[in-house]
């Protein structure tokens, strides 16, 4: 004879459910970048400097790549323009003028980290479908952008629809 067992948890909010999942994922792909940059001799916040100098074309005005590594890795501006000080003393970048540039040396650093790691997620990746990742980027985003909103003191009803 069976018995149903009903489940007795108690049900989690959105908020648990997402920051639970999120949460975890996030602590399994920074393990992994923590791990390459490591074996490739360097620390995450270059090899993220590196990453955004990229996104910014390999070039930027100095001004505009440390208020960029503020924003997107969470410093205060004298962390950013040390950040970016770090990155031209170790020979990763130069800057002629107000410009900063990646050099051959940070391309290629930059390249062999990200090859490493690709080699452990891009099977994943590819096995997702394109709708199911642009609705996790949307969400990711929308989430971001309120959360940081909703931080600074605007109210929750003007963040506007995730979908």
């Amino acid at each position: 004879m069976t018995q149903n067992q009903t489940d007795t948890r108690p049900q989690i909010s959105v908020g648990q459910a997402i920051g639970g999942a999120l949460g975890q994922a996030q602590s399994v792909l920074a393990g992994l970048l923590v791990e390459k940059v490591e074996q490739a001799g360097t620390d995450r916040e270059t090899y993220l400097a590196l990453q955004r100098l990229g996104v910014l074309g390999d070039a930027a005005a100095r001004d505009r790549f440390e208020a960029d590594l503020a924003d997107w890795l969470d410093l205060d501006q004298r962390s950013a323009a040390a950040l970016a000080d770090r990155l031209a003393a170790a020979g990763l970048s130069v800057e002629d003028g107000q410009t900063v540039r990646v050099t051959d040396r940070g391309a290629r650093l930059r390249a062999q980290i990200a090859g490493s790691i690709s080699a452990v997620t891009a099977p994943i990746y590819e096995s997702l479908s394109a709708a199911d990742v642009e609705t996790t980027v949307r969400t990711l985003r929308y989430l971001t952008t309120g959360v940081r909103a909703v931080d600074s003191g605007a109210p929750a009803d003007a963040i506007g629809a995730g979908s």
